[in-house]
């Protein structure tokens, strides 16, 4: 697919900047349709500023939430009341999850940073049976049905960014200033092999550079 005129991709860079919003917090309302009503215990993998785990208190009696960055798990803290029962540690999120096994573990817009069939198996045993696992990823786009889903969502996220802002220019939220590195696998890829390891996981090409992944442990 032609790429974009420099000069269109240099405004909708300064369209953006001055009218920032969150890909992955929308589908943070999409994730809890996913899940149970109530569940005992959730895991957030690459929490970030605690956005999602402090919804996922709405239905877990206790969530914990990981990342490596730790000056944002600080902010996280901050911004969450003490009588939620949300926890925010600093950890690797391979080696440091904390024991036990979780009824929900989610993690967006993460598992691009690690090593992704250490990381499946990783959440795969760190869930119990019957629990749900919900993945919010980057691919790097590669087919026809990329590109064209890439195309569609230029003029959606313009349309975003002025809803939300409400047309003024508008500072860069919390969950935003997270570190950031491109996709490098492709959807084809990441399908075959999360199948290897999750059986029976549905995967979703998604709206603004996203896909989806949702499995359920037996």
């Amino acid at each position: 697919m032609t790429r974009l005129p420099d000069r269109i991709l240099q405004a909708l860079d300064r369209f953006n900047a001055a009218h920032p919003w969150d890909h992955n917090s929308h589908y943070h309302r999409w994730i809890l349709r996913q899940l149970p009503r109530r569940v005992d215990s959730a895991l957030d993998i690459g929490s970030g500023s605690g956005d999602l785990a402090r919804l996922l208190a709405t239905r877990a009696a206790t969530v914990r939430g990981i990342d490596s960055d730790a000056a944002i798990s600080a902010h996280a803290q901050e911004l969450t009341d003490p009588a939620t029962p949300v926890t925010f540690t600093v950890a690797d999120a391979l080696t440091g999850i904390p024991d036990g096994s979780y009824d929900v573990i989610t993690c967006v817009a993460t598992v691009h940073h690690l090593p992704f069939t250490d990381a499946l198996t990783a959440f795969r045993d760190h869930l119990a049976p019957g629990g749900t696992l919900v993945v919010v990823g980057l691919a790097r786009p590669t087919t026809p049905v990329d590109h064209l889903l890439g195309a569609v969502a230029i003029p959606l996220n313009v349309a975003m960014g002025w809803f939300k802002s409400k047309g003024r220019h508008a500072p860069r939220p919390l969950s935003m200033t997270a570190r950031t590195r491109p996709a490098e696998m492709s959807l084809p890829d990441i399908a075959r092999q999360a199948r290897g390891i999750l059986p029976g996981a549905r995967l979703r090409r998604r709206l603004f550079w996203r896909y989806t992944l949702v499995w359920q442990r037996r």
